[in-house]
């Protein structure tokens, strides 16, 4: 697309280590269009970086609305960017912490349901997370996400 400058996000990465090694949180969709995707579709904790804000914090925001509590304090690891399929480009950080996943609660969005309906839902944009293994993180990521993994696993000395 011509002209067409990609929008930028900012995402956190929380993990977490156990006796079986470290675990990452992921988070699902909310909606009825990721309704039954599992594979390539979780997400980071992420959102749109409002004009000349600070990447950190936006990545610290959108956790926040999108899990329902601030992340925690401590230790940031930057993760870098990656370009997704769509062009969006993604900022990552990490930061240890813990989260009792069943206290998830997201913001909402709009959206019309049934399509061509006329008929506007409420949906969360986040309807749930989960810890996981670095593999499985891999495995249920967006593609170019994966990449974070393997960036965090790389900066705490772990293979």
């Amino acid at each position: 697309m011509a002209g067409h400058t990609s929008r930028r996000s900012a995402g956190l990465l929380l993990f977490r280590q156990t006796d079986d090694g470290i675990e990452v949180l992921i988070a699902h969709p909310g909606g009825p269009l990721w309704a039954r995707k599992d594979l390539g579709a979780w997400t980071v904790p992420k959102g749109l970086v409002e004009d000349g804000e600070d990447l950190w914090a936006a990545a610290r925001r959108e956790f926040a609305e999108e899990i329902g509590t601030a992340p925690p304090a401590g230790p940031v690891i930057e993760l870098g960017e990656v370009r997704q399929a769509s062009g969006k480009v993604v900022s990552g950080f990490a930061v240890e912490g813990e989260l009792d996943v069943a206290t998830v609660v997201s913001n909402t969005f709009e959206m019309q349901w049934p399509p061509k309906s006329g008929r506007m839902q409420e949906f969360p944009e986040i309807d749930r997370a989960e810890w996981v293994d670095p593999a499985t993180a891999r495995a249920k990521l967006n593609p170019a996400q994966a990449a974070f993994v393997d960036r965090l696993l790389d900066a705490l000395g772990v293979s």
